[in-house]
Parts: structure tokens; C-alpha cells; sequence
């Protein structure tokens, strides 16, 4: 798998993903399949994380095996209990943000609004699919702890590379207002509101051989491939959600699509059901439910694990969720993050750029990339567009902020500055801690960062994180590894608040006003330090890697 490339070859691939999402918008209906149902891999056809990387879940080594980085930024809030439903049943408490009344300006000088801090947030949990890494082919029992392996010794039946096939589910929120750039979902008639879909990834390979999937199901689909479905009003799919069957409906919005407004009072309660794993969102504020089940009947499927295979084989699956209870020891084995149940932001996606070439790069740099240092390489791909609701528009890019200069690494979130919070920057997303079971608190929380995951000399153009500790090692393993990373003014945290009496978590900066915890009140002290994850490797052998900045509390400081 190629692990490094030039910077301008990492740009110019990502834009040409981005590109291709034209060609995967265009494709021609396709019926919900019935059976196993051998198909070609079409060459036009792209794969869900080469048109969106920044709605994918991050991996161990985010290049795929075409060589594309699939990265991006997730600080996250880990969940942990040991009480049986703690890793399949969730229901959370959450109030979508609203912008700040004065809009974007290209200068830099205006509000900064919700699509420039985070084209996506979500809450996650792990489930299963006997097609996906680590072990594909291996029996995956939905809710069962059955599946839990931790061991590092091969030869013993508890070896982690035994663990079955693992996918990550993450209920994915859209913020409104500028296109449908980021996620190609535009919500609302004017692109003024939010809604929401089903995302699960998966990871097309087996890790104790290394050898990924065919050819065929690689081009169609990816080695990291995702089934999704934007929640509906009726709880059927739009299209198949399955990645070797989706359409242009798969992603467009309808009659039917559930839209909600900044403010919004929202439940988003998940849990498992015979025919699959389900979300049902309810908006206290408008009184409308939207819902979607993970199952056959909603075009959910994967591609089965062939690596020998010369074609590609789709089938049909309802996805479930993966374990009975949530632990550091119930992690997705293929993913960057150690997180079963967990609330995360994905964020540095957004830089400013004043004009644009014909084929969508940045042709002369904006606010966060002033001269001389101006175009650093990082931006494309790039677009003019207008901001919803108002009669401006506004250029910029969405590619990975490799150097962490964009908006989002600066005081721009709620709660860095109080003299320009109201008027400039957008109100925090704000949600409590999941219940399980109805009505059970987990009992600890940890704060997570994969920052050292990103800041690798291969992604990252001024940090050189050393994260290999072993299998391979690096000469100084977390040399480079800091928080906030070099470039970026500001990373967001997490605090507490209260809500109608309730505890409520926040994210953004230290002063948002009611805070009553800042846990340290700095990045670098609410996410702790480098934490190793072992990882199963080729050869039935382990690796050793820094991947995340982590930081277990003793309890959950915020109980619903």
C-alpha cells in the first residue's frame, strides 16, 4: 500500500476524487438486490470515500491502497460501562447550533458559520460485518461481548486478529448554507436547514494477512466502504444504501427527507431491531420524527471478502450492533480512534481562497493563507458559492488542512472570545451524555484526540509526528507529537453546562457562558497524552502505534 506522496500529487488526487463525485451523482437507478449477485467493476465508478474522505471514518493508515488520503480531524468523547446494552442502546439529548447573525466575508473579518468549523459531527458505535477487517469470514454475534479478543500472542485463542469483521456507525448531522459542498447533501429548499444520514464504514481487508479485497470490489467500492442512508420521514431508504448500489437518490434530498432548523431541540435515540440497527431522531421542536433501519429491506449490503476473486460479489446485509457492552477493550481494530460508543466533531475541512483556477484549485490564497506563504498546497478543492439565506457568496476550499491554519484552528468557536461570541461566532453544539437502556448512565467518560494520526510528516506539511512505536519503528516514537498541533491558534474542547436543570456537554472554548467544567481548560490538558494502540498486523504479529491523544476521566462528570 503506498504510504507517502508528494504533497502537490496528495492535492491534485483529491481533487480528482472530489471531481469524480459528478460521475458518481450521475449514475442510473439500481434496485434493491434480492441475493448474492456477481457485478462488475465499472470504471467510471467511484468510490463513497475518494468523492466525500471527509465523511469516512479515519483509519489506521489513511492512504488507501489507490494512494488518496481519507483523513481529517476528530476530537471525540468516548463512553464506557461495563452494564449489559451500554454498547447497543444510546439515546441522546442534543440542540443543533445556530451561525452567528453576521456572514462569512472573504477577508476573514465576518461571523464564521457551522460549515467552515465542521462539515459533519456524529455519534458513533460499533457493529458488525463478517466481510469487514479485522477477520473477515470469521462469525460476528450482534450485541454479544462474544466478540471482544485483546490478546497480542497469535498462538493463543484470544489473539485480537481473531476478532470478527467490525464496522463503525456514525449518525452523521449536516450543517446548512454553503452548497451541498463537504457532504453533496444540500437540506432545505434554500440550503438553510440540517439533516441528517446513517453512515457505516467498513474496511475491505484482513488484517492478519494484509491482503485486501479484489481488485473489482476496490475500484467499485474502496477499501474503506460505506453504506449510507439520509433519514427519512417514512423511515425508508431513498435508494440503496448498499456502496456497490448507490445512486444519485442515495444522496439527494426529498419530500421525505427529515430537515431540521439551527436551534432545534432534537432525541436521537439508537438501538438494535430484528431486521437491523435503527436511529430514530425526534425534533421536540417541530414535532417530526425521522428514522432509518440498517437493514436488506432498505438496500443495506457489503461486498463479500474475495481477495482471489476476479469479480466482484454484492450481497445483501442488515448490520447489528457489535457488542453488549462498551469498554477500551470493545474498539474498532482497523480504525484510528480506540472509540466504541462516542459523540465526535470532524473538523478541517475550510480555508479561505479569493479566486480559483478552471479546475477547482486555489489560484490566489485567502485570509488563513495571506502571502508570502500564500497557496500552500492544502486547500483545493475549491468553489464559489452562495451562503444560504443571504445574498453574498463566498470562495473557498475543503480539502484536509494539513498545516492547521484554517478557521477552525483559530478562535472562532463559541466561547474563545466573549466580546465577539454573539455577534460573530456560531452557539455551541450542546448534547448529553447517552443513556443506555432507557434510562442508564455510563459510567466514565475519556476525551480523545487522533491529532498524532495526522500530523505525520506524510500528512501534515509543518509536523512530523513520530507515530510508529513498533512493527515498523520510527528512530524517536511521539518525537513531534503535540497538542495543539504547529499552525493552529486553537484546537476546541469539550465542557459541561446545565440546560433545563440538566448537565449538558458543549464544545468549543473555555468561556461559553453557564460552563461549569473546562477539565483543565486547554487542549493539551483535557486530552492527555500519547496513547499507544495495538493494532493486529500481517504475519499474525502486532504493531504498536500512537494514534491518538487520550485521556480516561474516573467517572462520567456529566450524567443525564
Amino acid at each position: 500500500m503506498p504510504l507517502r506522496f508528494p504533497f502537490g500529487r496528495r492535492l491534485q488526487i483529491i481533487l480528482c476524487g472530489i471531481a469524480a463525485l459528478v460521475i458518481v451523482l450521475g449514475l442510473a437507478a439500481a434496485n434493491i438486490i434480492r441475493a448474492p449477485k456477481t457485478v462488475k467493476a465499472a470504471p467510471t465508478r467511484q468510490p463513497f470515500c475518494t468523492t466525500r474522505p471527509q465523511l469516512c471514518t479515519e483509519t489506521t493508515d489513511a492512504w488507501n491502497y489507490a494512494g488518496q488520503y481519507t483523513g481529517h480531524d476528530e476530537p471525540s468523547l468516548l463512553f464506557y460501562s461495563n452494564k449489559a446494552g451500554s454498547g447497543n442502546s444510546n439515546l441522546y439529548q442534543l440542540t443543533l447550533p445556530k451561525d452567528p447573525p453576521t456572514p462569512p466575508a472573504q477577508d476573514g473579518s465576518g461571523g464564521t458559520w457551522n460549515f467552515q468549523l465542521h462539515p459533519a459531527f456524529w455519534f458513533g458505535m460499533a457493529l458488525c460485518d463478517n466481510q469487514s477487517a479485522p477477520n473477515p469470514g470469521a462469525t460476528c454475534t450482534p450485541d454479544s461481548d462474544s466478540n471482544i479478543f485483546t490478546g497480542t500472542d497469535s498462538s493463543k485463542p484470544n489473539y485480537m486478529g481473531n476478532t470478527p469483521g467490525t464496522a463503525f456507525m456514525e449518525m452523521q448531522f449536516y450543517p446548512p448554507n454553503w452548497g451541498n459542498v463537504g457532504t453533496g447533501v444540500s437540506c432545505g429548499p434554500d440550503n438553510t436547514q440540517w439533516c441528517a444520514a446513517l453512515n457505516i464504514d467498513s474496511f475491505s481487508q484482513n488484517a492478519n494477512t494484509g491482503a485486501l479485497n479484489n481488485s473489482a470490489c476496490l475500484n467499485a467500492a474502496g477499501e474503506e466502504y460505506v453504506n449510507y442512508a439520509i433519514i427519512t420521514k417514512s423511515g425508508h431508504s431513498q435508494a440503496p444504501a448498499d456502496p456497490l448500489r448507490q445512486t444519485l437518490a442515495t444522496f439527494e434530498t426529498t419530500a421525505d427527507t427529515l430537515e431540521m432548523n439551527s436551534g432545534d431541540a432534537l432525541s436521537v435515540d439508537m438501538h438494535d431491531t430484528a431486521a437491523g440497527f435503527q436511529v430514530v431522531i425526534t425534533d421536540h421542536t417541530t414535532g417530526q420524527t425521522g428514522s432509518m433501519t440498517a437493514s436488506i429491506a432498505n438496500g443495506f449490503g457489503h461486498p463479500l471478502y474475495q481477495p482471489s476473486a476476479s469479480s466482484c460479489t454484492d450481497q445483501p446485509y442488515a448490520f447489528h450492533p457489535m457488542f453488549s457492552t462498551s469498554s477500551p477493550s470493545t474498539r474498532v481494530l482497523w480504525a484510528a480512534h480506540s472509540y466504541n460508543v462516542a459523540y465526535s466533531d470532524e473538523i478541517g475541512h475550510f480555508e479561505f481562497c479569493d479566486s480559483i483556477t478552471g479546475n477547482g484549485k486555489c489560484a490566489n490564497s485567502g485570509a488563513t493563507d495571506p502571502p508570502p506563504g500564500g497557496n500552500d498546497g492544502d486547500e483545493a478543492p475549491c468553489f464559489t458559492l452562495p451562503v444560504g439565506g443571504t445574498a453574498q457568496q463566498l470562495t473557498g476550499c475543503v480539502g484536509t488542512d494539513g498545516d492547521f491554519d484554517g478557521p477552525e484552528y483559530q478562535r472562532t468557536w463559541p466561547g474563545t472570545d466573549p466580546s465577539t461570541d454573539a455577534t460573530l461566532h456560531a452557539s455551541p453544539i450542546i448534547f448529553t451524555s447517552p443513556l443506555f437502556n432507557g434510562n442508564k448512565n455510563y459510567s466514565q467518560v475519556a476525551f480523545e484526540t487522533n491529532l498524532p494520526r495526522i500530523e505525520g510528516a506524510d500528512t501534515s506539511s509543518n509536523n512530523a509526528c513520530q507515530r510508529h512505536v513498533y512493527n515498523p519503528s520510527d528512530p524517536s516514537p511521539g518525537t513531534g507529537c503535540i497538542n495543539p498541533p504547529n499552525g493552529a491558534s486553537f484546537y476546541p474542547i469539550y465542557t459541561t453546562g446545565t440546560m433545563n436543570g440538566a448537565c449538558v456537554w458543549q464544545e468549543g472554548g473555555a468561556q461559553i457562558p453557564g460552563t461549569t467544567n473546562t477539565f483543565g481548560g486547554t487542549s493539551a490538558a483535557e486530552y492527555g497524552g500519547l496513547q499507544e494502540q495495538i493494532y493486529p498486523a500481517a504475519g499474525n504479529t502486532t504493531q504498536g502505534i500512537y494514534e491518538t491523544f487520550h485521556n480516561t476521566l474516573g467517572n462520567n462528570p456529566c450524567p443525564a
